[in-house]
């Protein structure tokens, strides 16, 4: 881990968010103040590791010193070394280049693919797995706009995730992998033989970032459209035509928002979402310009890669990516998705540091 230029840089930049989050005048602007607390909670466990390691290495000095005339001490010694070493490795993760959209919370849709009213029955178990992880976690979760299939699944559901508080691992960090198509082994609901028949949805997760919230739209590349909000079955839930849908021109992209009270809420919660949509596809094409070699090994550009496959015979989940399986599928669609996450962050985080 010496790295001096970087750890003082970061001692200066926390330094100085320190005395911007304890001026009143920085409160007087919550986007400002937000930016400036979340970046401060992404710095403070790299700046506590790194005071434990100057703690712990000035000890060690100490107790070398002491052990020269009382070999007493040379347990210290080990101890202290085995210590420093810990913490050279703990700081050495943290400075590692991360994802700077961890701390974001998220939008993410799922869509039924090939199989008819069976995948869209698919895609509201994968949305109500979602939905569940982020009451385990504590996150606001809402449902911004769905199309509901005849039996009661979803043809496309669109949903907002976001963490309670700041940190450095927010919504993204634990999501971003699960872009992708998840396929479905089982029994379907319309079978009458009892076969098992395969299908899949897709599953889209993008960060709402202060990057998305700048992104310039020409309100001439709008096509704006407003609908009376429905409920399953398409009976109207509101007597106004509330619900908004905007479509993209340029690059097609259709977003709708039908959750809130009024239609001016409704237009700028699908802006954000669209906002939030360009400013990944920016970011996409920028890393598919980069070095393939500072990509993630886990997370992918192309979102119509087969990540995941679900076999309700054999109670099976397993993750192709990184060849995680577990036959718990039943505790993951309840929303315990935690082991697979895990894995899947170890092996981006293995995947970093071989890259550093």
């Amino acid at each position: 881990m010496d790295s001096p230029s970087a750890i003082d840089d970061l001692l200066a930049e926390y330094s100085g968010l320190e005395q911007q989050l304890a001026d009143p005048e920085l409160h007087a602007d919550p986007a400002a103040a937000r930016k400036a607390g979340k970046r401060f909670a992404q710095l403070s466990p790299i700046m506590a590791t790194y005071r434990k390691l100057k703690t712990a290495r000035e000890d060690l000095v100490v107790a070398k010193e002491l052990a020269e005339d009382d070999a007493s001490f040379a347990g210290d010694v080990a101890a202290l070394e085995t210590e420093v070493s810990e913490l050279n490795l703990t700081l050495t993760d943290l400075l590692a280049p991360r994802d700077p959209h961890d701390g974001d919370d998220v939008v993410l849709e799922v869509k039924s693919g090939e199989g008819g009213e069976e995948s869209a029955l698919f895609a509201a178990d994968l949305a109500r797995m979602y939905l569940r992880y982020a009451e385990r976690r504590g996150w606001k979760a809402e449902v911004l706009d769905s199309v509901i299939s005849d039996l009661g699944g979803y043809k496309d559901a669109t949903i907002s995730l976001k963490s309670r508080e700041d940190g450095p691992d927010g919504v993204w960090a634990r999501l971003k992998f699960e872009g992708g198509v998840h396929r479905v082994q089982r029994v379907p609901v319309t079978e009458s033989q009892g076969r098992i028949h395969t299908s899949a949805a897709g599953v889209y997760v993008f960060p709402e970032s202060e990057e998305a919230e700048e992104v310039q739209i020409d309100d001439n590349d709008l096509r704006i459209d407003v609908f009376r909000s429905s409920g399953k079955g398409g009976q109207g839930v509101n007597t106004t035509d509330s619900a908004v849908r905007i479509t993209h021109l340029p690059t097609g992209i259709v977003v709708s928002c039908q959750n809130e009270r009024s239609q001016l809420q409704n237009k700028a919660r699908a802006m954000q979402v669209l906002a939030a949509r360009l400013q990944a596809i920016a970011e996409d094409e920028a890393e598919a310009e980069a070095s393939a070699g500072r990509r993630s090994q886990v997370r992918t550009v192309d979102r119509s890669e087969r990540i995941r496959t679900y076999n309700f015979p054999e109670n099976r989940i397993a993750d192709h990516r990184i060849g995680f399986k577990a036959h718990n599928l039943d505790a993951v669609l309840g929303g315990e998705l935690d082991a697979m996450l895990d894995a899947l962050a170890e092996a981006d985080r293995q995947a970093r540091l071989e890259a550093e």
